[in-house]
């Protein structure tokens, strides 16, 4: 799948599908950069023990030998080790593994050699240890890190890589389902103008509320909401509470999206049966919505709403409508049972 970085920290695929990624930065790339310095200088002094005790079992050694063994055991340290270990890894070392990081090629796809010995070389050359005006090329390369939106070091540059973080700070959360009450008017809404971008920040604004501060929790959570009211029909009755409103949404726009799912895995099943693989049965996908009865009003609740997730009792079970964390977490996870 070929992919390309469209901007700071977005890849964006072959299917035109924007992918964040965390570009690493000055501070975890030095902390890296030490821990493969650490190791180099123990292979370096391996290396030199095992060409002594070579060497005490040799007659005649001059000075030409030594400079030889020299020159080899330097470049096996400074050039060899990271090439091998980012083609053999594809793209980490032990500094990296360590920190989580990871080289990877400006299209998104895995480094091989010749990316890996360009980066070592002009490493060796112009950053660690810097063969070629070791203090200037040092602020060179410093800058350049500093400067590239990407974190790009005068090696990524060369070979045309970049250094992303595999692991990240914090977990997505829990989105908890459709709220009961909303069910009937959820099925109701025209969700054709709600954009993916939109539908991010409301996931991430339910998974993260927590961690924000009031005012400024509920500033945004108007705002969404706001914006969620002008791109969709219709708008909902009186007293739903901005947070249950931003959920019911999100949960139909899911349940949508597994729908079509469903319906596109069972042509392509009926088409060719073998590349569908195994049938689901179709409640492990979605669940339709609730019926409204003709003529009768929305169902609210005769008690007062509970409270948002980021007040429940622990943010890991936060109390939203009686509901519990599902299982395995997933865009397209089925609603909790009623």
């Amino acid at each position: 799948m070929s992919a390309q970085v469209h901007a700071a920290g977005v890849l964006v695929s072959g299917e035109a599908v924007e992918v964040e990624v965390r570009v690493a930065r000055v501070g975890s790339r030095v902390l890296s950069l030490l821990i493969d310095i650490a190791v180099q200088v123990m292979l370096a002094v391996a290396l030199l023990v095992i060409v002594a005790v070579a060497l005490s079992s040799t007659p005649v050694v001059d000075a030409a030998l030594e400079g030889a063994l020299f020159t080899v055991g330097i470049v096996l340290v400074l050039v060899g080790y990271p090439t091998l270990c980012e083609t053999l890894t594809r793209g980490r070392t032990v500094g990296k593994f360590a920190l989580g990081l990871r080289v990877v090629r400006d299209d998104g796809g895995p480094v091989r050699f010749r990316h890996a010995l360009t980066r070592a070389l002009v490493g060796v050359a112009l950053e660690w240890p810097g063969l070629v005006l070791p203090l200037v090329t040092w602020v060179a390369s410093l800058a350049t890190m500093l400067a590239n939106p990407r974190g790009k070091r005068l090696g990524d540059l060369a070979a045309g890589t970049m250094v992303i973080h595999e692991r990240t700070p914090a977990s997505w959360g829990w989105v908890p389902g459709m709220p009961r009450p909303l069910a009937s008017w959820a099925s109701t809404l025209d969700l054709t103008g709600l954009g993916d971008d939109l539908a991010l920040a409301v996931r991430h604004f339910l998974a993260r509320g927590h961690g924000l501060s009031e005012p400024e929790r509920s500033r945004l959570g108007q705002a969404l909401a706001g914006e969620i009211l002008a791109k969709t029909t219709p708008p909902p009755p009186p007293g739903v509470p901005g947070w249950a409103y931003l959920a019911a949404v999100l949960a139909e726009r899911h349940r949508r999206a597994a729908d079509r799912l469903a319906r596109a895995r069972a042509a392509t099943a009926a088409l060719w049966p073998g590349l569908a693989g195994p049938a689901r049965p179709a409640t492990l996908l979605t669940r339709p919505p609730v019926p409204v009865p003709p003529g009768a009003p929305y169902e609210w609740p005769s008690h007062a709403w509970p409270r948002p997730p980021w007040l429940g009792p622990t943010v890991e079970q936060p109390d939203w409508t009686g509901m519990r964390r599902p299982p395995v977490a997933s865009t397209l996870r089925q609603a909790a049972p009623d």
